[in-house]
């Protein structure tokens, strides 16, 4: 089955660099193009790709407030933020609005391709980079206040860990020497606990709130 793509970045070289890129995948099919997120609207209600691209600074609508929009309207296209901006900043309502993965402009064309795949697969991408500034940026914002991963079992915390490192769940078997089925119940009951929807929230409620505790 051919994955259906549309690439929203203001810039042409980008936009032409990427559709040519993944153009030459047999697996994917770039249908459209926006140079704005006004654009990219109109393109995801039109098209209803697969998957978009999304850059953040784009004329007339952001890509943030663009993916919130678009995941309003059509909330089964999952959408992909490509970006130069690896900050907190940036990151955090991305993420928040809806974006199942955020990459960064300078990542290797496979890892671009890679990340495609697995975002179709159910499987959330974050750049390594990224997560670290997220760490960064909001170690300092913790509040003395209870501790809201008592819950969790200390497998659970080294589950949740490799969760906000981007790792996927055969990546956390591996590392912790477990098998992807325990992964699989660790992370359920992980979303359980702490009354979230899916691993990027996880990710975000541990770097946002606690991430101290996440080594513990």
């Amino acid at each position: 089955m051919t994955i259906k793509i549309v690439i929203a970045d203001d810039h042409p070289v980008v936009r032409k660099g990427l559709s040519l890129l993944l153009s030459s995948q047999d697996e994917f099919e770039v249908i459209g193009e926006a140079s704005n997120g006004e654009e990219a609207i109109a393109k995801a209600l039109e098209l209803s790709p697969e998957i978009m691209l999304m850059d953040l600074v784009m004329p007339k609508i952001d890509g943030i407030s663009a993916t919130k929009e678009i995941l309003r309207l059509k909330p089964e296209i999952k959408i992909l933020i490509l970006t130069s901006f690896s900050d907190a900043n940036h990151a955090i309502p991305a993420l928040e609005a809806g974006a199942l993965g955020y990459l960064l402009k300078e990542n290797d064309p496979e890892e671009v391709i890679q990340a495609i795949s697995k975002l179709v697969n159910g499987e959330k991408q974050i750049h390594p980079k990224v997560t670290e500034g997220l760490l960064s940026a909001l170690q300092t914002q913790r509040k003395p206040e209870q501790n809201l991963l008592n819950s969790l079992t200390s497998r659970e915390k080294e589950v949740l860990k490799e969760i906000t490192n981007g790792k996927s769940n055969k990546e956390i078997a591996s590392t912790l020497f477990i098998s992807e089925k325990t992964v699989k119940t660790h992370v359920s009951n992980i979303l359980s606990k702490l009354s979230l929807q899916d691993r990027t929230q996880a990710a975000l409620f541990a770097i946002r709130h606690l991430p101290a505790q996440i080594d513990k």
